[in-house]
């Protein structure tokens, strides 16, 4: 079985469905076509999303903090995920539109 190149906490953003243009952490690795993402907001850690690779486009972040309790199998809380998207600056949306 071959797996995706998206790693255990890198940052990626969603580039179709609903939730198009919002940063996400990778925080599974289902096989080649499938990861689970989470922004600790509307995909909560507990439910994470089940999105496609190629619906993906993925940055050259890697959040090593969660990367490691991904690994370790530590508990990892959906603050700890906003914060450090907020942190790297990924709080937006990209293409967000004014209302």
């Amino acid at each position: 079985m071959e797996y995706n190149d998206l790693l255990l906490g890198q940052v990626v953003w969603s580039k179709a469905g609903r939730d198009k243009g919002r940063f996400m952490v990778v925080v599974e690795n289902i096989d080649s076509q499938y990861v689970k993402i989470s922004d600790g907001k509307v995909h909560k850690i507990e439910t994470p999303k089940k999105k496609k690779v190629k619906h993906l486009a993925k940055t050259n972040h890697i959040i090593y903090s969660l990367q490691e309790k991904l690994k370790t199998g530590q508990n990892i809380n959906n603050a700890e995920i906003r914060k450090n998207l907020n942190k790297l600056g990924y709080n937006t949306q990209i293409g967000k539109r004014e209302v």
